[in-house]
């Protein structure tokens, strides 16, 4: 998001009253009459993950599914994007309780959408595990600074009760 301007008056990364209205109707229609059943966050240190793909790399292909790994190396530093989606992944098996072995970390992957918003897609044991708690679909949050990520979900069920 960039900087909040009156209609008409935009500079670059400048977003408007209009949007963000339009932003939060469409967030909070995700949300309206559904529950959120569980949720997790997590914080990676970013300078940690630069060292593990220096000095493991194999680490990207364990983790990390291809396109994940092809949206990170498209920057100078991709360490702050790995950072990011790993605390994503951290954060879904916190949510569902399982601990980190409760399924393969390629498992989770954090997508994007056209707009760049970030979406959890769950596989095998992953989907498996948010099926059996009730969850439907994720809210998925990602942000970081220059040495922390940090990543928060929630989980959401179809109905309220």
């Amino acid at each position: 998001m960039g900087i909040l301007t009156p209609s008409g008056d935009r500079g670059p990364g400048a977003e408007t009253i209009t949007d963000l209205a339009g932003a939060v109707t469409r967030a909070a229609g995700e949300v309206r009459g559904r529950l959120v059943t569980c949720v997790g966050t997590d914080l990676v240190d970013i300078d940690d993950v630069r060292r593990i793909l220096v000095r493991q790399p194999r680490f990207a292909h364990r983790y990390f599914t291809a396109a994940e790994r092809g949206y990170c190396l498209r920057t100078g530093d991709p360490a702050e994007r790995f950072a990011a989606r790993l605390a994503a992944k951290e954060a879904v098996l916190k949510a569902l309780g399982v601990g980190l072995s409760g399924a393969a970390f390629t498992e989770i992957e954090v997508v994007r959408l056209a707009g760049g918003q970030p979406r959890l897609a769950l596989t095998g044991r992953a989907v498996a595990l948010a099926d059996a708690a009730g969850v439907r679909s994720w809210l998925v949050t990602l942000t970081h600074s220059r040495h922390v990520a940090h990543a928060f979900v929630a989980g959401l069920s179809d109905a309220s009760a």
